[in-house]
């Protein structure tokens, strides 16, 4: 048993030394892509509900 622990954790060594990292542009990118995409949805959604309310309003 400890074998194949020490087995498992020299082959997961190894395949992190294969691991091709983001470099810190490409995280900064990403970063700024998935914020400004949560940032339109959340106007969107606002929009959305906004007008369903006042739809809703309306009929009542």
């Amino acid at each position: 048993m400890p074998n194949k622990l020490i087995t498992y954790i020299k082959d997961s060594k190894t395949e992190l030394k294969k691991v091709v990292w983001p470099t810190k542009k490409m995280v900064t990118n990403h970063t700024l892509l998935v914020i400004g995409f949560v940032l339109a949805m959340a106007v969107f959604l606002g929009a959305v509900d906004f007008g369903l309310n006042k739809l809703i309003s309306s009929i009542i």
